[in-house]
């Protein structure tokens, strides 16, 4: 699948601009007649800047469970299988307009039954890309999580070992496998047990990966299980996200085909927890024409600042046999261990400063 799913982040620059032509032009009569100072010269003065803005769905397409990853001057999305592929890929220099690039991750192992690639997330660590995904493992029949390595984040992955890093299948299996590079560079695998699949308790894990983030090492530790009501049978989604010393561990809940998916968080002061769950739970809820927002990550623009990626369904066409996911921004920030999305929005709202 490949073409351009040009926002109205340029549309809204140009018309920005002219309105910022035709309102500095009055304000500089004005000044000109209050400071005494006589006409002002035609391009003696530079046009105020304007902000840009931008409206969501940023990928207006099918792209289920999507993860944005910075790398240099470009921002990588990656998601859950579909026409795209395995892993449909998509690249982007300001979070607004994005192009689509293909299949990330064209060939799939051995031990890999095809059609069932779910929720790719990708780190850097070293020289190498490391993507994280799921996938149906064949001989347990139960979703699993594999590794694939590539030289650049664009792609093409390959997978790497000989069968799954992660398959819990006596707790239904594993899904959803977030990296997390801690600040002292340790990294870390996140992912959840697949037990809504039979009726089992769903958690929250993590673990230590080896350097080379092909293998896990240590012990998995348990951080949240499912046990609120807006969470019903699931929690998944795990992103891990540090602020001012405070780990975020943001995760949805809820059916992810209704309008009942949402997004919560817990917080702890340790990386492999206790983590308690905030109060305010769930803080990406259904609002008017979007319904189910979910599945989020966190990344930052060209000022440094967090913005929430995550999908959602269009209200009245939720489920894949009459609607899709697509993709959508909003600002975020985490502070004294609270976390505050402004979202979901559709009207036209300030654009995440483009990388430099």
């Amino acid at each position: 699948m490949t073409g351009q799913f040009s926002l109205n982040l340029k549309q809204s620059y140009r018309a920005a601009a002219v309105l910022a032509a035709g309102l500095m032009a009055g304000m500089l009569g004005d000044l000109a007649l209050a400071g005494g100072a006589g006409p002002a010269q035609a391009g003696s003065r530079p046009a105020a800047a304007q902000a840009a803005t931008f409206s969501n769905p940023v990928l207006d397409a099918n792209f289920p469970d999507p993860f944005v990853l910075r790398s240099g001057a470009t921002y990588h999305a990656y998601a859950t299988n579909g026409s795209g592929g395995n892993v449909p890929y998509a690249v982007s220099k300001d979070l607004v307009s994005w192009t689509t690039g293909g299949d990330a991750l064209p060939k799939l192992p051995a031990w890999v039954k095809p059609g069932l690639t779910w929720a790719p997330e990708v780190a850097r660590l070293g020289n190498k890309y490391l993507m994280y995904y799921t996938a149906r493992d064949i001989k347990s029949d139960r979703q699993c999580i594999g590794v694939a390595v590539a030289v650049k984040a664009a792609g093409p992955f390959s997978p790497a070992g000989g069968g799954p890093i992660v398959c819990q299948a006596d707790l239904g299996g594993s899904i959803d496998a977030s990296p997390f590079v801690d600040s002292n560079g340790k990294a870390y695998l996140l992912w959840k047990n697949d037990g809504n699949c039979c009726n089992m308790t769903t958690e929250i894990f993590i673990q230590p990966l080896t350097a080379d983030g092909l293998r896990l090492t240590g012990k998995a530790n348990g951080l949240i299980q499912n046990f609120q009501l807006w969470e019903g049978s699931v929690v998944e989604a795990p992103t891990l996200y540090k602020a001012g010393g405070v780990y975020y561990l943001l995760y949805s809940g809820g059916p992810f085909d209704s309008d009942l998916y949402a997004v919560g968080y817990a917080t702890s002061k340790t990386v492999t927890g206790p983590y308690k769950k905030a109060e305010e739970n769930p803080v990406l809820v259904t609002k008017g024409e979007i319904s189910g927002p979910g599945h989020q990550t966190i990344v930052t623009d060209g000022a440094g600042k967090p913005w929430i990626a995550y999908h959602a369904w269009t209200t009245g066409q939720i489920g894949d046999s009459v609607g899709y996911r697509s993709m959508r921004i909003d600002p975020v920030t985490f502070s004294g261990g609270k976390m505050t999305v402004k979202g979901p929005t559709l009207t036209p709202q300030p654009a995440p400063r483009p990388l430099p």
